[in-house]
């Protein structure tokens, strides 16, 4: 996500932080890199022109020259413009009624289908109780595939035989209401172009059941075109907010940073992925914080909470400060890690981290599903307790996880270390990390 747009940037900011003292010409010379590549990024042109003109305008009453650190002052004035132009505060659902009706629009190809199934996991998660309906009743085995997204997410699907997409958005409702559905979601079909046939189907199902909200559906890939067809959608169904997919590809994210400010509708959530867990909501904050390079640790911080509850990351603070972290802990912990996603991905929001390249992850996740299955060749009481491991149960080890003595002896002494480190950990440092995930000591 934005990686082009990051690098280019963080690369600008390295220079700028290196200047003891910032001359109005050091200033000006950045501001146009900036300015660059934010083109290239595929930011609309106007957008640019009043980004930097606002840069320049707050940078104007503060005295860089004098300043001990002027690079940061620019850094963290490119990061609140950044925010601004991405949406400036998070745009929630604001739920006010039962069924709360959401609509889905958008081309066809830009993930409609797929979007619907993760916004609704993402809201059952939150407590609520969706309803997903098919709307899409031209493309080919549209339904068909909303009814397996629905089985795999075990979420129901609503859809008729044989009636006008209106009417089975219509009859939807009754079901929602007979059926303690609280939230429905509507897929709706798409063009490869815009059409007035598809904007008048639109228009005849946002004035059956009246949705609460409209959301586009864009593919980040397309850059550029995908605001100008959000301007078209806005204009003739009138749009309440953005989904963007497929934005972890774009390695640009023009699109994204130019349709607040040209649509003047918000983006509310961003597909990261091909899982359909791979769903977020869009905070302007994190985001910008993630292309200048300073990580987001509360995206982290959320992620870690939905794999492990509050007892389990007591019980496990408990362990590492009594030095009791056994194999069997070290399992666990690595398959919650593979539920949070991509590693990649996860050392991007560590702040430092961004520049950190795993070079074939593929190698890297392959290394993991190893050690996995040496500890699952383990008994009980050897993961409790490594120090039982002699040759005889090595080589069983081995044997069971098709993988070599060798191999189980370089995990057991890394797992040593591991556990030197943690013991060596300065305990207030230890006590902070628990504080920022929520633990008490």
């Amino acid at each position: 996500m934005f990686s082009d747009l990051s690098d280019k940037l963080n690369d600008i900011f390295k220079v700028i932080k290196s200047k003891g003292v910032i001359t109005e010409n050091d200033l000006n010379k950045a501001l146009k890199e900036i300015k660059f590549a934010l083109l290239e990024a595929d930011v609309n042109y106007k957008v640019v022109k009043e980004f930097i003109n606002d840069i320049k305008e707050s940078l104007k009453g503060k005295e860089l020259e004098k300043s001990l650190t002027p690079g940061q002052i620019i850094v963290e004035e490119v990061h609140k413009k950044l925010t601004e132009i991405l949406g400036g505060e998070v745009s929630h659902l604001t739920i006010t009624k039962k069924p709360f009706i959401i609509m889905l629009v958008g081309l066809q190809g830009s993930g409609k289908t797929t979007t619907a199934a993760k916004l609704a996991k993402f809201l059952r998660s939150k407590g609520r109780q969706p309803l997903l309906v098919a709307c899409d009743i031209y493309r080919p085995a549209a339904i068909k595939q909303l009814e397996v997204l629905g089985k795999q997410i075990n979420i129901p699907v609503f859809a008729l035989d044989n009636k006008k997409p209106e009417d089975i958005a219509s009859k939807s409702i009754d079901y929602a209401k007979e059926n303690g559905r609280d939230i429905i979601i509507i897929d709706t079909a798409g063009r490869l172009h815009i059409d007035d046939e598809l904007m008048d189907e639109l228009i005849r199902i946002k004035e059956k059941v009246s949705p609460d909200e409209i959301l586009f559906v864009a593919d980040a890939m397309i850059g550029q075109e995908a605001v100008n067809v959000a301007k078209v959608f806005n204009e003739r169904v009138g749009i309440t907010g953005s989904i963007f997919t497929k934005l972890d590809g774009d390695a640009r994210g023009g699109a994204a940073l130019s349709i607040m400010k040209v649509v003047g509708k918000p983006i509310k959530f961003a597909g990261i992925g091909e899982k359909i867990s791979d769903f977020e909501p869009f905070y302007p904050d994190r985001i910008a914080s993630r292309i200048l390079g300073m990580g987001d640790v509360l995206t982290l911080i959320e992620k870690v909470r939905q794999t492990e509850s509050e007892k389990e990351a007591k019980e496990l603070a408990r362990k590492l400060k009594k030095q009791q972290f056994t194999f069997e802990d070290f399992l666990n912990q690595l398959k919650k890690i593979q539920k949070m996603g991509s590693i990649a991905k996860l050392l991007k929001m560590i702040p430092g981290m961004n520049k950190i390249k795993i070079d074939d992850e593929e190698a890297f996740e392959k290394e993991i599903k190893h050690i996995e299955a040496i500890i699952l060749s383990m008994t009980k009481q050897e993961r409790e307790n490594y120090k039982i491991l002699n040759a005889s149960r090595k080589r069983r080890i081995a044997k069971g996880s098709g993988t070599r003595v060798s191999d189980v002896n370089r995990l057991i002494k890394q797992f040593i270390e591991m556990q030197k480190m943690m013991k060596n950990m300065n305990k207030s440092k230890a006590l902070n990390l628990m504080k920022k995930f929520g633990i008490n000591g």
